[in-house]
């Protein structure tokens, strides 16, 4: 699982199932269409019948990697605050 977090992380890494089922049934069902006619034909038909769902992996995993970069810059947040908070503390030590 890439998204651990509640259900949207179900959510999507479900999604990101389905779209890699359902490029590999269009490139199965579209070179298997066409393999009779041209082998060259049906290669380039199972291309074809691939791209919705390359398209939807490539966007579910644009997204994984938006979330988890989010999430990384909200743990660097937290921890520059707490730096903040030290030397500021410290700082305040000295000077009494």
């Amino acid at each position: 699982m890439r998204l651990e977090n509640g259900p949207l992380g179900f959510v999507i890494n479900f999604l990101l199932g389905v779209s890699w089922a359902v490029m590999l049934i269009g490139a199965a069902t579209s070179f298997l269409s066409f393999y009779h006619d041209s082998f060259f034909f049906a290669v380039v038909s199972a291309l074809i019948g691939a791209v919705p769902g390359l398209i939807a992996v490539v966007l579910l995993e644009y997204f994984i990697t938006d979330k988890e970069k989010l999430d990384e810059l909200k743990k660097q947040t937290q921890l520059l605050e707490e730096i903040e908070e030290k030397l500021q503390h410290s700082q305040t030590t000295e000077t009494v």
